[in-house]
């Protein structure tokens, strides 16, 4: 009885593990879309609080970071707490992330200074022409022909959309802001690599926090040598930096973290462009009136990083029509 009845409770306790492993994986599959066009939507509003707050560039980096960390220390205590402490080499690579993403938070600011919210959140979209080349520069990930084809019309919409062609809106002054919003997206798109480099280990608040930190540091240096930092002035001034650390900082990127490591870089960055759309649209809400050709590079953009993105489809597309044929 004994020899029959020990095989019997392997049976039972067997399948619920491998059932939730099944779960777990159909997660790993269908969820990281969703987190990153979440994440997305988050930092859609960002450029709009920047520009509503007033304040100089330096300044809406530097309190965009410092008031994260309000919320984001006591939640990577508990993580501590809970998983122990991220090791040391991840911890180097957030740090170094977070470098690039108080370059990227200065330069941004500034770019939202000279050309607008919702055309810096188009320029800053630099970054899906950069992410792909880092990953294939260091991971070895290979690029789609069709993305190097496109890349000159990629780099023809951003001209169009900065007001670099054409005549730009009054006020503005689109080279500055071009060059400005080029290299934040840079940077972003450094950041993005490096917390993809050390995601997927468990800690999801330690990464943010770290790297948020040292995004505090480097937003200090370079906003202060560039355009100082001031204590912002009134009640509406620190509304607006509050909600952009909020809800551009911490909800985005705790949202974003563990999804972007389970993700090809091309994917991720395809994704991203959803907040540019959204900013376009809270721009003009704020009163901000691109004019034509701006409007026409935006959409030049965004179509020509859809199509160059699209390859992972027709693969899947392939697939299918291969295994008919066999």
């Amino acid at each position: 009885m004994s020899i029959n009845h020990e095989p019997k409770a392997r049976e039972r306790t067997t399948p619920p593990e491998e059932s939730g492993r099944t779960r777990q994986e159909v997660t790993d599959r269908h969820h990281p879309v969703l987190l990153v066009l979440l994440g997305g939507l988050c930092i859609a509003g960002s450029a709009v609080f920047v520009k509503l707050s007033g304040t100089s560039a330096g300044t809406a980096a530097f309190f965009r970071c410092t008031l994260a960390l309000v919320v984001l220390v006591p939640l990577a205590l508990v993580e501590y707490r809970r998983i122990g402490a991220r090791p040391r080499r991840l911890w180097k690579l957030d740090a170094a992330a977070g470098v690039l993403l108080g370059v990227d938070y200065v330069l941004w600011a500034a770019s939202i200074a000279t050309v607008g919210a919702s055309i810096a959140t188009v320029l800053i979209n630099i970054q899906v022409v950069v992410f792909p080349l880092l990953g294939r520069i260091f991971s070895k990930t290979p690029l789609a022909r069709r993305f190097l084809v496109t890349l000159p019309l990629m780099l023809f919409g951003v001209a169009l959309a900065s007001g670099s062609l054409g005549v730009p809106v009054a006020g503005s002054d689109p080279v500055l802001g071009g060059i400005y919003g080029a290299a934040a997206g840079c940077a972003y798109a450094g950041y993005l690599y490096l917390m993809r480099l050390g995601g997927g280990q468990g800690h999801f608040v330690q990464p943010v926090g770290t790297a948020t930190a040292t995004a505090a540091l480097a937003a200090l240096v370079l906003g202060g040598l560039w355009t100082g930092i001031d204590l912002p002035s009134g009640w509406a001034a620190w509304g607006w930096l509050t909600a952009l650390a909020l809800i551009g900082q911490v909800l985005a990127w705790l949202i974003m973290t563990p999804a972007l490591p389970r993700l090809a870089p091309h994917v991720s960055a395809a994704l991203l462009l959803l907040h540019p759309v959204m900013a376009i649209l809270l721009g003009m809400a704020i009163g901000e009136r691109p004019t034509a050709l701006q409007l026409g590079g935006c959409v030049l953009v965004l179509l020509v990083v859809w199509v160059a993105n699209r390859t992972p489809q027709e693969r899947r597309r392939g697939g299918k029509g291969e295994q008919r044929k066999s």
